[in-house]
């Protein structure tokens, strides 16, 4: 779910592309599909498109050319791969996943998005349904007046110089060390809510000018903050582990690192659309801008990325916080008296440095997430301890009014998609066509009807951000789960929504 990243393709108005998607792909069992080398030249190894039969009617014919693309990168390690909620982005599709060999690969802006670490977070509370229900009005309006939200919004908090750097150099811990929150929040965060070896040296100062104001906020486009309750428990043991109950009120902050993220990914994308020349790097599509992974231009781009991962752990912590004085007015209880603990929190657009084992030995490569989220399965080091025997929690968000799920990660994963699961419901329209198809006063008056109250800067909004926009989150999480790459743990129903 990557705010603006197909705009361009949205909005071209070229014409629809009638080939038959069936007819691209070959059928390697229930779920998994492949794309040959072959497809278009120079293919260095297949792709595979991870949908049920439904889901494949959805596909665009250009997603499946976009993950052939990727394939003809440098260094790309067993296969381009594309979640279920898989649709055209910007060069990659998003959904997309791709790892590459840390000395023959590349890197590449393209992978990992214009909003990098869009990510989602799950806050638990020891509220249950009915103890919100009464209250879900003003707890909405709350939460829509104390995070500020929407194209352009400026927080609350007005960040010095000093306290930008922090937030790219250590993400959540500067925000909770600012008093923005729990130790046990970091804890509780991919990667302890920041990545070693950010740089602040590559984010230019028109990204430090557009991020300064921005820390803090929520954003536009399908970005959200959602109260919601857990409806279904698939698998009790893991529930518990994750502390999750039938009737418990949790709630789901979805953002990431807003104009700063978007600046550093434009700005970098520049550079290496003239490296990618220079290396003599021959690529289908102008929007796979790449440099070889150890090149001065992709490791400025990664170092400047991971600062943008880590103002995003740090934007949305700050959010957590605001969250928890919001419920405390609401309830005139304190956060901890309602037990309001991060779950976990994880990120959606990035590329990271891992350990993969690959045609039998452990190998460094650059994996990039795209519209992606990170499943590690029980006893890897990086899952937190608390879940480490059960595996890592995967934040699943569906769309405005429909369900949500909490997966946890399998071993499954690692061998089939680099520990990679889907990250949303994937779109199957574009904003410019929903504006046209619904009306946003009628959603959010159907919505409410169904016990969801909605807030949003405008209409608009919520039209381009309506259910009929995006594909089954049952459907697409169902696909994760009988491959075997997450596994169901619960599902949450909406009750109260703020938008930008």
């Amino acid at each position: 779910m990557v705010e603006s990243e197909n705009k361009d393709i949205e909005e071209s108005g070229a014409e629809v592309d009638r080939r038959d998607v069936r007819s691209l792909v070959r059928k390697l069992s229930d779920n998994n599909w492949e794309i040959p080398k072959g497809h278009i030249p120079n293919m260095r190894v297949p792709g595979r498109l991870f949908v049920s039969e439904k889901l494949l009617e959805g596909i665009e014919p250009g997603t499946i050319d976009q993950i052939a693309n990727v394939a003809t990168l440098p260094g790309i390690q067993k296969y381009s791969m594309a979640m279920p909620d898989a649709h055209l982005g910007y060069g990659f599709a998003i959904g997309g996943v791709a790892a590459f060999d840390v000395e023959e690969g590349v890197i590449s802006p393209g992978g990992v998005g214009f909003d990098i670490n869009c990510g989602v977070r799950l806050i638990r509370t020891n509220l249950q349904k009915e103890d919100v229900v009464p209250h879900i009005k003003r707890l909405t309006d709350e939460l829509f007046s104390n995070v500020p939200s929407g194209v352009g919004s400026k927080s609350r908090f007005k960040a010095s110089d000093k306290e930008l750097d922090s937030a790219f150099l250590e993400g959540a811990k500067w925000a909770v060390d600012a008093g923005y929150g729990v130790e046990a929040d970091v804890e509780h965060c991919e990667g302890n809510g920041f990545l070693e070896g950010a740089d602040t040296s590559h984010v230019s100062s028109k990204a430090r000018n557009r991020g300064k104001p921005q820390l803090g906020t929520l954003g536009s486009g399908n970005h959200f903050l959602e109260v919601q309750y857990v409806d279904e428990i698939y698998d009790p043991e893991v529930a518990s582990a994750f502390g999750l109950e039938e009737g418990q009120v949790t709630v789901m902050v979805h953002c990431g690192s807003r104009g700063a993220g978007h600046q550093i990914c434009t700005d970098h994308l520049k550079e290496l659309s003239q490296a990618v020349k220079r290396y003599g790097i021959e690529i289908p599509d102008k929007q796979l801008a790449c440099a070889p992974a150890q090149s001065k231009e992709a490791q400025n781009y990664f170092k400047a990325m991971l600062c943008a991962a880590n103002y995003a752990w740090a934007n949305r912590q700050m959010i957590t916080h605001w969250t928890r004085e919001s419920f405390e007015k609401v309830f005139g209880r304190d956060a901890d008296d309602m037990e309001m603990s991060l779950l976990y929190d994880v990120a959606h657009n990035v590329a990271k440095l891992e350990e993969h084992s690959i045609e039998g030995r452990k190998k460094e490569v650059y994996v990039h997430r795209k519209g992606a989220t990170r499943a590690f399965p029980a006893g890897h080091p990086e899952v937190p301890s608390a879940y480490r025997d059960v595996g890592q929690p995967v934040l699943i968000p569906g769309s405005m009014g429909t369900p949500s799920f909490i997966l946890c990660g399998s071993t499954e994963s690692m061998d089939v998609s680099f520990g990679s699961a889907c990250h949303g419901a994937g779109r199957v329209m574009s904003r410019a066509h929903a504006k046209k198809e619904f009306h946003g006063q009628s959603i959010k008056e159907d919505l409410e009807a169904h016990g969801i109250t909605v807030r949003a800067t405008h209409p608009s909004v919520i039209a381009e951000e309506a259910p009929g926009v995006y594909k089954s989150s049952s459907e697409v999480v169902n696909v994760v789960h009988e491959l075997g790459i997450a596994r169901k743990v619960a599902r949450v129903i909406p009750l109260g929504v703020a938008k930008g």
